[in-house]
């Protein structure tokens, strides 16, 4: 979202990124220059926020309004239809959308379309049968360019061993129980490979008690939160998703643009963004074995890892960048705008 309202701001427009007060995204877009504004949306039902954004929308000469969870659209989407905007937009980076009334009801209401990023969620979305072919509108995610980054030397810190790095909230839904069986697999058979996982979550102190329990505190090291982890998959060896679901997992698309090798789970998205034995290997979820097998294939095979790594680095500049993005959201909000979406 900062990356699409820092492009937007660049290419001229006027743009705005609401929130919480004092929230993560809210300090990250004033450093990268986006203006903000503090609406404290915590309930499905809001009047005081709704009559507050409406107020802003028209006083600010809002064209688009584009919500990111299901209250956004039933505060803010009913605020725009208030304040006369020309179009309100649900954004689901996520499958947010379940068959069921409410979701209906503000969804075909509230909005003029959904905007997501993988066809995965598109597909699922017209099985519903209430959105029109040209309601859910797929544009990828951009990423920025990668090879400047000064790698972090994992080296002065682990001496002659290979990196295996993943990041993420540690959550259910992202795996990491099954990394930590991977690890144990692969530590029956080498010593040469340690794991680094940077993120921080409620299961960090269950996850830390089960590697100590399989005897893996020298095998894997967690860093905690990085606000900036581009340094860190420039440095390592291999990249590993072990998700057990996901919307458009980013966190991929970065190791691809960093000339990283990527092991990933079979998730939403995965297959859009990687070609399975190309860029890397896409394994079953929840499944250690398949996680061990293909980690232990890539470090053991340096050709193959670098050559998968600089074919992830291709496909990234070839389909996934911040200029592409940014030119298929104009084209998309000015379609919206003027009413002429699937003309």
């Amino acid at each position: 979202m900062i990356n699409a309202a820092k492009g937007l701001t660049a290419a001229g427009h006027n743009v705005f990124l609401a929130s919480k007060d004092r929230s993560e995204i809210l300090a990250a877009a004033k450093d990268a220059g986006v203006k903000t504004r503090v609406f404290n949306i915590r309930w499905d039902l809001s009047p005081l926020n709704t009559v507050r954004i409406a107020k802003f929308l028209r006083n600010s000469g809002i064209d688009i309004v584009v919500c990111n969870l299901n209250k956004d659209v039933r505060v803010a989407g009913l605020a725009a239809r208030m304040a006369g905007t020309p179009a309100v937009i649900a954004r689901h980076g996520v499958q947010l959308c379940a068959i069921k009334w409410r979701h209906k009801l503000t969804l075909t209401h509230l909005t003029d379309g959904i905007l997501t990023n993988t066809k995965t969620i598109k597909d699922a979305y017209s099985q519903y049968g209430w959105f029109e072919d040209n309601f859910v509108r797929v544009i990828y995610n951009g990423i920025e360019e990668k090879s400047s980054v000064q790698p972090y030397d994992f080296s002065e810190d682990f001496p002659g061993k290979k990196i295996v790095f993943s990041a993420g909230r540690l959550t259910e839904q992202k795996g990491f129980r099954h990394l930590i069986e991977a690890a144990a697999i692969l530590g029956q058979k080498r010593d040469d490979t340690i794991f680094v996982i940077a993120g921080k979550g409620r299961l960090e102190g269950q996850l830390k008690k089960l590697v100590n329990t399989m005897g893996l505190d020298d095998k894997i090291h967690f860093l905690g939160f990085r606000e900036n982890i581009d340094s860190y998959m420039t440095g390592c060896d291999l990249f590993v998703l072990p998700s057990l679901f996901e919307g458009m997992p980013n966190v991929v698309m970065e190791a691809m643009a960093s000339g990283k090798a990527v092991v990933a789970t079979d998730v939403n998205g995965a297959r859009e963004l990687m070609v399975n034995e190309e860029t890397g290997i896409i394994v079953p979820q929840a499944n250690p074995e398949a996680l061990a097998e293909s980690i232990g294939r890539l470090l053991d095979d340096d050709k193959l890892r670098f050559d998968f790594g600089q074919n992830g680095r291709k496909r990234v500049r070839d389909h996934f960048t911040v200029s592409r993005m940014i030119d298929q959201l104009e084209d998309y909000f000015s379609a919206m705008r003027n009413g002429r979406i699937g003309q």
